[in-house]
């Protein structure tokens, strides 16, 4: 018997492509009073998944080109660190 694997975790995992409409409606309010907003127009909403699918897209690539080059295929959290300091978001307080 060739191949005595037991088969772990299946990491390759389909992408669910609407997923970036599960960020509700009242995460994003919260997020706009965290901002100092007080009204929010109904079409905010659907901007501002816009913008966040956009923004998670480039920290995404970057962080996967990250993980290519180091022959991984997990993404660790020193890779996104990397991503967001690549975009000019620096993140203090996870190493790196």
């Amino acid at each position: 018997m060739t191949g005595s694997g037991k088969g772990g975790p299946k990491r390759l995992r389909k992408i669910n492509r609407q997923s970036i409409q599960s960020i509700g409606k009242p995460a994003i309010r919260r997020l706009a009073r965290r901002g100092g907003v007080k009204r929010i127009s109904n079409r905010i909403y659907e901007e501002t998944r816009a913008a966040f699918s956009y923004f998670l897209r480039d920290i995404l690539r970057d962080a996967i080109t990250y993980t290519e080059h180091a022959n991984r295929k997990t993404v660790t959290t020193l890779d996104i660190i990397y991503a967001l300091k690549r975009q000019g978001h620096t993140l203090y307080g996870f190493g790196g």
